[in-house]
């Protein structure tokens, strides 16, 4: 598969190499520094190019928004036309110091991406933190973490879930995108344990029984 990918910071990046490592082909884009885009290709290998957003767009079978929540305007008009493409946004709309969310209950960052990009089918999960991602292993002790996804297309679901499952995560059907509305201030939270209160690697894991 394709990907381009618009945001290369540390969760684009940490998410590209695993998708590199499984086959798939990446075109990284959207970052003020262009030699910074490409040490990161260079560093995934040859399965890793650069390109402008609007040539990631055209590049990708999938697309992934991977850039803080006060850069999407931004990012998406550089991107240009997203018709009909799958946009996988795993963007919070955390605010620039991470003190609380911008938009929280009442809409989420996931909808107002929507509202931006009419034509896109937009899938959100908001993946383990990068910290984990680039550790050796993904899993707490023997556990898997457990990653929800929402969306209002069934097919660009099933595609995101994939891809999302070659994490060495259990993926969660959590609904329609309006449901991003409750696992953005979820995911907030695990910032705060995180880093508000030095609790370190964490993750969520659903129990069902």
């Amino acid at each position: 598969m394709k990907i381009g990918i618009i945001g290369a910071g540390n969760m684009g990046s940490s998410l590209g190499k695993f998708w590199a490592q499984n086959g798939h082909k990446l075109m990284f884009s959207y970052s003020r520094d262009t030699a910074k885009l490409e040490k990161i290709a260079q560093s995934i290998g040859e399965n890793a190019t650069v390109g402008t957003p609007a040539e990631a767009v055209q590049f990708g079978d999938v697309v992934l928004l991977s850039v803080p929540y006060g850069a999407i305007g931004d990012a998406l008009k550089a991107a240009g036309s997203l018709d009909g493409k799958i946009l996988f946004s795993c963007v919070n709309a955390l605010l620039p110091d991470m003190s609380g969310l911008a938009v929280g209950t009442t809409t989420s960052a996931a909808e107002e991406i929507a509202k931006l990009a009419p034509g896109a089918r937009v899938v959100e999960a908001l993946p383990l933190f990068a910290e984990v991602l680039s550790s050796p292993s993904q899993r707490f002790d023997k556990l898997t973490a457990t990653i929800f996804y929402t969306g209002d297309d069934a097919e660009a679901k099933q595609v995101v879930a994939g891809l999302l499952s070659e994490i060495d995560v259990d993926v969660v059907d959590a609904g329609s995108l309006k449901n991003s509305r409750f696992v953005e201030p979820a995911m907030f939270l695990l910032v705060q344990l995180a880093y508000g209160q030095q609790l370190g690697q964490v993750a969520f894991k659903l129990l069902k029984r």
